[in-house]
Formats: structure tokens, sequence, C-alpha cells
């Protein structure tokens, strides 16, 4: 047997993925199974999405692009980051990658040196853990807490910078809490990174689901940082596989080389049909459905406050919910084991997060229509219910 890098003993377990295939045996058993756990929009490409790429099949566009992308593709995300997000981007700065994970692989391979330590808020996605090690890094997950949003802060900066910690990533909107960064903060933060010339990649994936106030860039605050940033969440293309990074001008060079040999090149189809995405009438279609992701959100908290399943902060984008099982009297492990198997509800516990809250948090993605939130809100609650009966 060949002898693995020793960095394979380190990657995180993504338990989603083995939550989400014990809810499909359990379908395919013939269980009613809800599944509030994977971070995947119900919703599809809408259908001129598709009509682009139906086009662009039968016209044969199917070779591979340039290793940075489409000319055209790489120029409308450089207009909707100014128009929607209020930041100035050359088009040659932007690199359309293999979806954001792609981007956060070509990101840390450029940026990340081995034994490099790379900052992150606990809880985080588990997979920014993962790309920093692949790389050679260092994940140094610091703790949060509800009173800063389950985020990075300015003075967790200064106070956890390390003779090898050369960088942050941050998230906002957040996967798992749906929590930003509010920009005085970010801004403060952004500052305490380059005054000690380090590196900040910039999550944001969820940007355009946000929902309390108009989302604004965090490169409207700095210039120099790299931004991660897809079309499978707000643009609810998954399966399409194809995200962007927006790296500083004077390394947009050096990364698009490294992506010529790592990636070749993003799906070609999927970057024809993505320059449909920005039309208006395409638009106007994502934003009804970031309407209706607002709604499933106000009616999931609601739910929760009625059945003490606490929220210790509302979040404000993307499509989670971060409750607290403190009161339940079970571990997120068992909870979400127990909800699975006894109700039909699949969410995610919090130990795929981070160990901080990990044991006593679970993650509820509100990816479904009103009315299955609604069945799932009943069985939620009937769980609960059978939490608190005293035992015979």
């Amino acid at each position: 047997m060949p002898r693995l890098a020793s960095r394979t003993q380190d990657f995180l377990t993504f338990q989603v993925v083995e939550l989400f295939k014990q809810a499909q045996a359990l379908q395919a058993a013939g269980r009613d199974i809800i599944s509030l756990g994977i971070g995947e929009p119900d919703f599809t490409a809408p259908p001129q999405v598709v009509e682009a790429l139906e086009r662009a099949a039968r016209a044969g566009l199917s070779g591979y692009s340039a290793p940075a992308g489409l000319s055209a593709l790489r120029e409308a995300i450089a207009h909707y980051y100014e128009t929607e997000f209020g930041a100035r981007v050359d088009p040659s700065r932007v690199i359309v990658t293999n979806g954001a994970s792609g981007a956060l692989a070509l990101a840390c391979a450029a940026l990340v040196n081995p034994g490099a330590g790379v900052m992150m808020p606990d809880p985080s996605y588990p997979a920014n853990s993962n790309f920093v090690l692949a790389s050679g890094g260092r994940p140094q997950l610091v703790p949060s807490t509800a009173a800063k949003r389950y985020q990075l802060s300015a003075r967790d900066v200064r106070e956890n910078w390390k003779p090898h910690t050369q960088g942050v990533l941050i998230a906002s909107p957040s996967n798992p809490t749906g929590t930003s960064v509010a920009p005085a903060e970010l801004a403060e933060l952004l500052r305490e990174v380059r005054e000690r010339d380090g590196y900040t990649l910039m999550d944001e994936i969820y940007l355009g689901l946000s929902y309390e106030q108009a989302p604004r860039s965090a490169l409207t605050l700095d210039d120099d940082i790299v931004v991660i940033n897809s079309f499978s969440k707000y643009f609810t293309m998954t399966g399409w596989r194809l995200g962007w990074l927006i790296v500083p001008q004077d390394i947009a060079g050096i990364v698009e080389k490294m992506a010529a040999s790592l990636h070749i090149c993003a799906p070609t189809l999927a970057q024809h049909a993505a320059l449909a995405c920005f039309l208006p009438d395409t638009l106007k279609v994502y934003q009804q459905r970031r309407e209706a992701f607002r709604q499933r959100r106000d009616f999931l908290l609601q739910a929760f406050d009625g059945m003490d399943l606490r929220v210790p902060v509302k979040p404000d984008g993307a499509f989670y919910i971060y409750a607290d099982l403190s009161n339940q009297g079970l571990d997120s492990t068992t909870f979400s084991h127990r909800l699975l198997h006894e109700s039909g509800v699949a969410a995610v516990p919090g130990v795929d997060f981070g160990p901080a809250h990990g044991h006593h948090t679970m993650r509820f993605a509100y990816t479904v229509g009103l009315d299955r939130l609604e069945e799932a809100a009943t069985r939620i609650g009937a769980f609960l219910e059978t939490l608190r009966e005293p035992a015979l």
C-alpha cells in the first residue's frame, strides 16, 4: 500500500456528506425525509440559463476556454460586482474556476506557504481547513462567540497572530451561522491583517443572499484582498461547478499561469450558460428567490422560538440557522442521528464546523419550500416534546 502524505491524517471528515448518505438510504427504503442538511438550494438554474447552455452546446462551443475564463464572462462578473456590491474591478483580475472549491484551492496554492498558519473563526465551513492543509498550511481556528456573531474580530487577529501566521480566511455571510461581519469591524480587521503584512481570503459565496441591508463587497474596504465567489448558491447552479476568484492586479498573471496547469479551465459550456445569469430578466428571478429565502428564514426562526429551540444570533444572510441545543439534553451528534431516524428530518451536527460550540449546536438549512418547512417544524417540535417526556 502506498504511504500516504502525513497531511491526510489531519483532514476533517465532512459530516454533512455522511448525513446525506444516511438520508438517501432512508429515502431509498421508502421513508419521507425532509432535508435541512446539505447546503444546496432547491431552486435550479432559471430557463434563461438552461437555454443559453443549449444554444452553446448546439453551436459546438464546448472546447477549452482560456485558463482564466471567457473574456465576456470575466467582464460580466466585474460589472456585476460594481453594480451589485459597489466594487470596481478590472476584468483582468477575475479568474473563472471550477466552482468556489476550485477557487479556494487555487488561492491557497498561490498564497499558503508550508507550515504557515491561516486564521479562521470557529465555527467555520470544514472544507476551508482542508484546503489549507492540502496546500501544506496549518489552520488556526479561533473560538468565536455569539457576541461577535461567530465571526473573527480585529481583536482576535491582534491576540492570536503567531510568528507562523500569514493570513486569515473569512466568510461573510457565513456557513454555518448565516451571519455577516459588520462593515466597520471588517475594515478594522482588514487593517490589522495588512499591518502584519498578511493576506485576507474573503469568502463572499453568500453575499448575494443578504437580507437586512444592501450587500457591499469587502473589496470596497481593501482592494488587495482575494475574493472567492460562486455560481452555486445565489445563482442556484450547484452541479455546474463554476466559480471565480478576484485577485490583486499584481498577482493575477501568476494565478492565471497556475490555473493553466492545475485546472486547465472551468467547464466551458457552463461558462457560456452563466452569461445569461446577468441578463436583467434573470436577475429579477434571483431577486425573487432571495425574497423566498428570506421568508423561509423568518418562518423557521419564529417556529424555533415557539418550540424553545434557541438561536443565539439572528442570521442576516445565506440560508442557514445555527441553533443552540444546550437546553435539550442531547449532544449534537446524537440529536442529529435521532432527529433523522425518528422524525425524518436531516440537519447537520455542529461538530462539523469546529470544536468550540460543536457539541451543543445544529445547522439547519432552509433550502426547501415553505410547505416542507412547515412539516419539518411540526416534526422537530414533536421530537423536542419526546425529549422532555419523563423516562418511565
